[in-house]
């Protein structure tokens, strides 16, 4: 994957327009972060990259090796996401959330070493009822690594989390784009990486 990018885009939400004339490109190993007061859309931007929600107008294609995917459900293929919700399942144990996910994504990769890097290794068998808003979001994080999806899409991707569950994440997006991957993140707070902006008003 070479790199991102968005002509014109245009979001409309429940009969309202959210942005318009909307531009930007990120390269491999590049992160960016989406800034703006709360109802500019950022979630929004977010989840038209994703696929989720197809642009009002607008194109957003993802740049591949082997030629440029438009599509929203193919770019999804590629996509990494954590959103306001962590995608817990809560009568599932720590350890058995990770072993869904990596079924869902076809990977094999080692589940205690993605919890050992979130510092969750001690609390594997705990149900998902029991964590904390913090610990939620660093299994959050454990899932998305072990999604081994290029493009990481991130919506306040340090809420609930503590000084030194910032500084994890901000580590985590660091090597994330030193290994060639993409991160695009709406965020309120420094990601504590050079990135990129884009200020939606």
């Amino acid at each position: 994957m070479t790199g991102i990018a968005a002509w014109d885009l245009a979001c409309i939400r429940g009969n309202r327009l959210v942005f318009r004339a909307l531009d930007f490109a990120l390269e491999a190993g590049r992160a960016l972060a989406i800034e703006g007061p709360n109802g500019a859309g950022k979630t929004s931007l977010l989840r038209v990259i994703a696929g989720f929600l197809a642009p009002a107008a607008g194109v957003v294609s993802l740049q591949t090796n082997a030629g440029e995917i438009e599509d929203g459900e193919e770019r999804g293929l590629y996509c990494g996401w954590i959103g306001h919700h962590d995608g817990i399942k809560q009568q599932l144990s720590v350890s058995e959330n990770l072993n869904f996910y990596a079924r869902l994504y076809g990977v094999s990769a080692p589940r205690d070493t993605a919890l050992s890097e979130v510092g969750l290794a001690r609390l594997a068998d705990l149900p998902g009822q029991y964590l904390s808003a913090g610990q939620k979001r660093r299994l959050a994080l454990a899932r998305l690594k072990l999604s081994n999806r290029p493009l990481w899409l991130m919506d306040e991707p340090l809420a609930a989390l503590d000084v030194a569950g910032k500084k994890l994440a901000g580590e985590m997006i660091a090597a994330h784009c030193a290994g060639g991957g993409m991160v695009i993140a709406a965020t309120h707070e420094p990601l504590g990486i050079d990135c990129a902006k884009l200020v939606l008003t």
